[in-house]
């Protein structure tokens, strides 16, 4: 595991290959019981969940508190928890039992700083103990990048950053222009990587000012309606 960090220029403590080599065994017994991923090979959850995840640190140092939505299995909440355990984490996702296996994955590798909420973003941006109350959100989402954008961007604090895990998709930036207009954001940086034998991106996204409060619209809106 140490090599495959090292190839992407990860340098890990050895606390922290303790956890993964941990989080590793417990994530694949918990993947043969509730499928939470596909990938089932040891070298490809390492690269493309493990690795994927805390590329991030190498772009942006992460503070404060953090939101990450909906990423099944735990990535890239978990790795990052890990690896910035000053940081406070809150992982948001409306499937229960994903956030059960969250919990238990985080009681067994004896990580502190993690906490989860469950709930459906239209009910949970509505009240104002998380609505713009978060300094970076996170999220490997697979939605389309409009309708993302409506239900992150809402939960962050004016002047900080979302951090959106895709694939390498001009198209799809280009998708998101006038939802960033709505929004009152804009794009900072885009950064491109290759993980395995796929072309990734992170786009980091900086608030720009207070979300309308009819964001994100009711009931599915967002996923059937995408602003565009």
């Amino acid at each position: 595991m140490q090599e495959l960090f090292k190839k992407y220029k990860v340098e890990l403590e050895d606390y922290e290959l303790e956890k993964f080599t941990k989080f590793l065994e417990l994530f694949k017994e918990k993947n043969s019981q509730i499928n939470l991923s596909a990938i089932r090979d040891d070298a490809w959850i390492i690269e493309k969940h493990f690795i994927d995840s805390v590329m991030l640190n190498v772009f942006i140092e992460l503070e404060w508190k953090v939101a990450d939505m909906w990423t099944g299995g735990g990535f890239p909440l978990i790795p990052l928890a890990i690896i910035n355990p000053n940081v406070k984490f809150v992982w948001i996702d409306s499937v229960w039992k994903k956030l059960k296996a969250i919990e238990e994955f985080c009681e067994k590798l004896d990580i502190k700083n993690v906490t989860t909420l469950n709930g459906r973003a239209e009910v949970i941006w509505q009240n104002l103990d998380y609505r713009e109350s978060f300094d970076f959100v996170t999220s490997r989402a697979t939605a389309f990048f409009p309708t993302l954008l409506e239900y992150v961007i809402p939960l962050l604090k004016v002047g900080w950053i979302f951090c959106a895990y895709k694939l390498d998709d001009k198209e799809e930036l280009k998708s998101a222009k006038k939802a960033l207009s709505r929004l009152n954001a804009k794009i900072m940086k885009v950064k491109n990587y290759r993980i395995a034998d796929q072309d990734r991106t992170i786009v980091l996204i900086e608030k720009l000012e207070k979300t309308n409060p009819k964001f994100p619209r009711k009931d599915g809106v967002p996923l059937l309606n995408p602003i565009k």
